[in-house]
């Protein structure tokens, strides 16, 4: 697979990647910032660190990683950075959605030609469009862009919640591969599974219900505690897997105090305040309208840390 540096220079990955390799524990990366910049060097360290952890993909530019605040240079910039950094090692899971049609489209072919290996493509926000208006947005996302797309459904960010049947349409798609689910249901999960074709990808969009979601049928996590601990959430993924599911539930009860503090505040400021805490990341900047950790929350989320023997 040949991916495509800021420079317009190509280069070949060391292994192409597949739809079989998305599962297990894919971070939802944090974008680390430096006075308002993207920090590269930070990035590129943090994605080589979850590498030798043993994370299993790599998802930039979601949720955790702000793109909501990114500019389309900046969003870019990150998923080439990513694609160049991994080198194919992991598959690379590029965020390209937006409550624009045109604009994930746009992100989407960009994604392509940097050399990901699928998209992740958000219900559109603030919009609150229809089913039909969900499947309609997410065909034509696939017929432009002819690129593997996995779904993202999280109502309580996006104000709609893509309901089974329409993800059952929209399977028939073949570019659409699977779907991020986060409603925190495990009905709906459980009927999206039902609903959709065998090799269709479910995954859950919490840590909270990653173990779970594995007993009905998924196949792992977008998680934003593997920012924190990689190897164990991969560890949990790897058990999981291998059919050892008491080893899985005990580390899901060991990092279940993780998951809760990681949304003591809006999601990411926990994750960026505790990378910096744990001298992963320079600084815990986030961009506004997101503002730095209040100290009480702060305090108890450096307890949990101190628990986990993450910081002293």
């Amino acid at each position: 697979m040949a991916c495509r540096t800021r420079a317009g220079k190509t280069t070949k990955n060391t292994k192409q990647s597949s739809k079989k390799d998305i599962r297990g524990a894919i971070v939802a990366i944090v974008t680390p910032f430096k006075d308002g910049k993207v920090d590269e060097e930070g990035l590129k360290g943090l994605i080589e660190w979850h590498i030798k952890a043993g994370t299993h993909c790599i998802v930039p530019c979601g949720t955790t990683g702000e793109s909501a605040t990114m500019s389309h240079e900046e969003h870019m910039r990150v998923v080439e950075l990513t694609v160049e950094t991994v080198r194919g090692r992991i598959p690379v899971i590029a965020g390209t959605g937006s409550n624009s049609t045109s604009e994930t489209i746009m992100l989407t072919h960009h994604a392509k030609k940097a050399g990901a290996d699928a998209a992740l493509v958000i219900t559109p926000y603030y919009n609150k469009p229809s089913q039909e208006g969900l499947y309609q947005h997410f065909i034509t996302v696939a017929q432009e862009c002819k690129f593997p797309m996995i779904l993202y459904n999280v109502p309580g960010r996006t104000g709609v919640n893509m309901l089974p049947q329409t993800v059952a349409r929209c399977a028939k798609n073949r570019y659409i591969i699977g779907i991020k689910e986060a409603t925190g249901s495990l009905k709906q999960v459980t009927d999206v599974i039902r609903m959709c074709p065998r090799n269709f990808i479910l995954l859950s969009g919490d840590d909270f219900t990653a173990f779970p979601t594995m007993a009905v049928g998924g196949k792992g996590v977008i998680s934003v505690a593997s920012n924190l601990m990689p190897k164990e959430m991969a560890n949990m993924m790897n058990a999981f897997m291998k059919g050892d599911i008491d080893k899985a539930r005990r580390i899901h009860f060991k990092l279940f105090p993780l998951f809760e503090a990681l949304f003591y505040e809006t999601n990411p400021v926990p994750a960026k305040t505790a990378l910096a805490e744990m001298g992963r990341i320079e600084s815990a900047e986030v961009r506004l309208p997101l503002a730095a950790m209040s100290e009480a929350n702060k305090d108890r989320l450096m307890d949990v840390l101190r628990s986990l023997k993450l910081v002293k």
